[in-house]
């Protein structure tokens, strides 16, 4: 059979009015056509756009964090544990969205020496999981600390006397560009932590997908994500936190006015009893760290924290005191969800006979069940606690650069590339040494301009689900498990998709977590949306990430545009029972909310029927 094919990269749509658009981003991001060899690889690669991290196009200046796992997940597949099959994932950008591909091992010679390699390096982490795990998060919460206490410094009409008396011997110019390379790094330093463990977590888990789909071969992929279901992570903490809040105003008689959703008329009544007070205490106290979860994915700059936006938590709590109100259990179906998981697990055991083929289960499944909490928990320190001080740092940047006339608003610094604001810090300093005018106010307002309108246009172009050649195998942990997508699933969703496109009434996607249902959807595109969800309805959602977690106290099912089968939302759904299809590409703007649609988790399947 012939291989399948997209569209090749280098003819991918170029929109009008955007000409130049390339000098927003990284060079070595673009497709190129200068050279054939590189044009050939690129040909021949599976390039597939990355909606689960990137719904939006990307600002250049929130690339940040893509270019940071571009280098930290590849170095550690290829330079540090030696994954036997896979290199790393290579990334472009078109018309603003970034596109990836895994990379093979060339020759497949090389790969009995790399598993020797990854056996004695990622053993040993196996081995110590425990003792490097407890490492890693000390490690994390210095780096939090030393993003917490960086001090932005502000420019001043004259340096205190004491740099005269102390010797000190440095400006606030060379502070402020300090300061700036200090934030940066920590950024940079901060996914270099992020994936230490992550590789090799996925990594289990798909060694015991290998194992149990070669020992079981009519396994569905739910049953075995279900074998290592029943986590206890920290990143449903701000939600147990959210639902200790909602019984305890229920205890102190406060209730009423913790349900007037908005946080400052909350607080203000709350100040006014001494109950209202210890509510209020408990909650500030939950605050730190806690509430340092975003509304989003916190991948882009305006993925506020709930600390940024108290209204979202506060309006979430309220699906809790409603639930409790009535008498009704709000915890997640843990022991439900662990039983289901020891059955499946004694069942498939049972299946096997040789005595080696019991150890390896029994070995696989238990390395898979200990290192698969850092799969999720490694979000809240990063993407969300890390990422929400972050992106209130660069604000403080930010302000010196509106202060000093290069840009407009402080929300206008995400249209800069990283490199284009040190550039312009190096303006404001040496402007302030001398006392001389700075040139960024003649270059930079206009250009952020410019990028505005071509952001506009990025976003009203719908980017291509994938580009090039899909090749006979993926091996790559994170394609297969976070995206899942394999030289099979990408095969099957193609030709499903074509169907689909010519049955309106059909929506494909992938499956997520096991069920099949039928209700009335409601559509929510952001976190804000979830106080519209009703009892009962099915949610549809571009994504989903721990803010959510209220919401699937409500719903029926889940059905994101955005993930494969280790994605929040068919993680979440497996914990809480809940049938999910992932991955659709479509459903936000393909149903509307009040459509009655009919869905099977298990086979990745939709069929709108009123």
């Amino acid at each position: 059979m012939a291989a399948l094919k997209f569209p090749s990269p280098h003819e991918a749509e170029r929109l009008t009015g955007t000409e130049g658009w390339e000098r927003m981003y990284p060079y070595h991001y673009m497709y190129s056509t200068e050279d054939p060899e590189r044009k050939k690889y690129e040909e021949s690669m599976f390039w597939f756009y990355d909606g689960l991290h990137y719904p939006e196009p990307m600002y250049p200046f929130d690339i940040i964090w893509d270019e940071a796992w571009f280098l930290a997940l590849s170095q550690f597949n290829t330079r540090i544990f030696i994954v036997p099959p896979a290199m790393g994932i290579d990334h472009r950008i078109h018309n603003g969205y970034i596109y990836i591909t895994p990379l093979p091992v060339a020759n497949p010679e090389d790969i009995p020496k790399r598993a020797e390699l990854f056996m004695k390096r990622a053993g040993y982490y196996y081995q110590n999981w425990d003792r490097l795990h407890e490492n890693w998060e000390g490690k994390m919460r210095d780096i939090i600390k030393q993003l917490a206490d960086l001090k932005i410094p502000t420019l001043p009409e004259m340096e205190e006397e004491s740099v005269v008396t102390e010797g000190i011997g440095v400006s606030t110019g060379y502070r402020l560009l300090s300061a700036y390379d200090k934030l940066i790094d920590l950024g940079i330093l901060a996914w270099q932590y992020h994936f230490e463990f992550l590789n090799l977590g996925y990594a289990a888990y798909v060694v015991f997908v290998d194992f149990c789909q070669k020992a079981f071969p009519d396994i569905p992929l739910q049953k075995i994500t279900q074998m290592v279901g029943g986590i206890d992570v920290i990143i449903y903490r701000p939600d147990e936190e959210l639902k200790k809040l909602a019984r305890l105003a229920l205890d102190l008689g406060v209730d009423e006015i913790a349900m007037k959703g908005k946080a400052d008329i909350v607080f203000k009544e709350m100040e006014a009893s001494e109950n209202g007070r210890k509510w209020l205490e408990a909650l500030n106290a939950a605050r730190e760290p806690w509430f340092h979860v975003s509304t989003g994915t916190g991948w882009y700059h305006h993925d506020k924290s709930w600390n940024d936006d108290m209204d979202i938590p506060i309006s979430a709590m309220g699906i809790y005191i409603e639930k409790l109100r009535k008498g009704e259990n709000i915890e997640r179906p843990t022991a439900a969800v662990r039983a289901e998981r020891e059955r499946l697990a004694t069942e498939y055991r049972a299946l096997l006979s040789a005595e080696s083929d019991l150890q390896t289960f029994d070995q696989l499944l238990g390395t898979a069940r200990t290192v698969f909490p850092y799969v999720e928990n490694h979000l809240f320190y990063v993407e969300h606690w890390f990422h929400s001080l972050f992106w209130n740092k660069m604000r403080e940047v930010s302000k010196i650069l509106v202060d000093f006339k290069f840009i407009n608003d402080i929300e206008d610094v995400w249209y800069l590339k990283r490199s284009e604001i040190k550039d312009a810090l190096w303006d404001v300093v040496t402007s302030w040494a001398t006392g001389s005018n700075p040139r960024g106010p003649l270059v930079w307002p206009k250009e952020v301009a410019w990028r505005k309108d071509v952001m506009d246009k990025f976003r009203k172009w719908i980017p291509p689900d994938a580009m090039g050649t899909v090749p006979e195998t993926i091996t790559e942990p994170f394609t297969i498990v976070l995206w899942g997508i394999t030289a099979d699933s990408m095969s099957h969703w193609a030709r499903l998709k074509a169907i689909a496109e010519g049955d309106l009434t059909k929506i494909i996607g992938f499956p997520g977590s096991p069920g099949l249902v039928e209700g009335v959807v409601r559509v929510c595109r952001t976190v804000k949306e979830i106080g519209e969800l009703k009892e009962g309805e099915i949610l549809v959602a571009p994504t989903t990430s721990p803010s959510w977690a209220p919401a699937f106290q409500k719903i029926r099912a889940a059905i994101t545009d955005v993930g494969g089968v280790m994605c929040h939302a068919a993680i979440v759904c497996r914990e809480y029972g809940l049938p999910a299809v992932v991955g659709t590409g479509s459903a936000t703007s393909r149903l509307k909310s009040g459509q009655r649609i009919r869905l099977d988790g298990s086979k990745g399947e939709i069929e709108i029927i009123g």
